[in-house]
């Protein structure tokens, strides 16, 4: 087998024990009705998750995840209780902002040849800020459009409630993985994270690659913050904490080379999934304190780092042979 493809291997095999594991102990998680509600909770994390796929493909990194989400959900809570300004409106609107701020940080990265973790680092506190200028309390968003959307679902077998939102992050998963696989700009992002040099040399536009990359990004993650607003139907400048911690340990987990250049976006939903697994298993539990989930979530973290390193060594000595 191709070693890029043992990541992604090892992440499915991972999390089919991990789930069957938990099958035996609580049989009810077998359920539908827990599945719907795994993606319905983890429906902005996944989103967000899929930009930060292309980001760590192409080599970069994006802190920025966590505070554009917090902004997100301020700006909305904010535009939609002082103006009359429909929802959708105010999802373009919010959308042409995040997808502007991405870009700018891209092309700040590529003109001024700065790490992509400074750059977005200064993001971070630029977004967080806006958010805490906008608002510093937690604003309630009862717009009837929100109800609306938040009511929207469909009704499973058993009973579960596979909602708009859970529908949202599959199709932006299929639509990742699709741009990922089987468009030239996919084809760029692994290149460039090959190597800057390599990438020149094949004849990819590094520049507008780079910018491209960044404006996907913001896309993805004012989606996400319009998912995440409409989750918990409020705003608050201090929301979304650590987010984009969490989207890179599920891009990692899911078997993406944090050097760029290998991975699938297919791995990211597995990674999403198996972070729900674990906390649906301590809610299932009841005696386990939610912190496990970031203990479990860090172990993952250095086996798949491990497992990472071993790929690399084995790659390299078979391309010294």
């Amino acid at each position: 087998m191709n070693s890029r493809y043992l990541p992604l291997l090892a992440t499915v095999v991972i999390f089919i024990l991990a789930y069957a594991g938990c099958a035996l102990q609580y049989p009810a998680i077998l359920s539908l009705r827990v599945l719907c509600n795994l993606l319905t909770d983890n429906a902005f994390l996944g989103i967000a998750a899929v930009g930060m796929t292309f980001v760590i493909l192409s080599g970069g990194i994006d802190l920025s995840i966590g505070a554009v989400i917090a902004f997100c959900g301020v700006f909305l809570a904010v535009i939609l209780q002082q103006t009359s300004i429909h929802p959708l409106a105010a999802f373009a609107l919010l959308l042409v902002i995040t997808t502007a701020f991405g870009a700018a940080m891209g092309a700040m990265i590529h003109i001024l040849e700065m790490p992509a973790f400074i750059v977005t680092l200064a993001g971070m506190f630029l977004a967080r800020g806006m958010a805490f200028v906008l608002s510093i309390d937690s604003i309630p968003i009862v717009h009837p459009f929100y109800k609306l959307l938040k009511t929207a679902y469909y009704r499973m077998p058993d009973g579960g409630r596979f909602s708009l939102i859970g529908g949202v992050m599959i199709l932006v998963f299929i639509a990742g993985a699709v741009i990922a696989q089987r468009t030239r700009f996919g084809a760029n992002v692994y290149a460039l994270g090959g190597g800057v040099q390599t990438a020149r040399l094949m004849g990819v536009p590094v520049g507008r690659t780079t910018v491209m990359i960044y404006a996907f990004s913001g896309l993805l993650t004012g989606l996400s913050g319009i998912v995440f607003s409409l989750y918990t139907s409020a705003g608050y400048s201090l929301s979304a904490v650590g987010v984009e911690l969490d989207a890179i340990a599920a891009v990692v987990i899911g078997g993406t080379l944090l050097s760029g250049g290998t991975g699938f976006v297919a791995g990211t939903f597995v990674g999403i999934l198996i972070q729900g697994l674990i906390q649906t298993y301590i809610t299932f539990d009841g005696s386990l304190s939610s912190w496990w989930t970031k203990i479990l979530i860090g172990l993952l973290l250095f086996a798949f780092i491990l497992l990472q390193k071993g790929i690399l060594a084995v790659s390299r000595r078979g391309g010294s042979a």
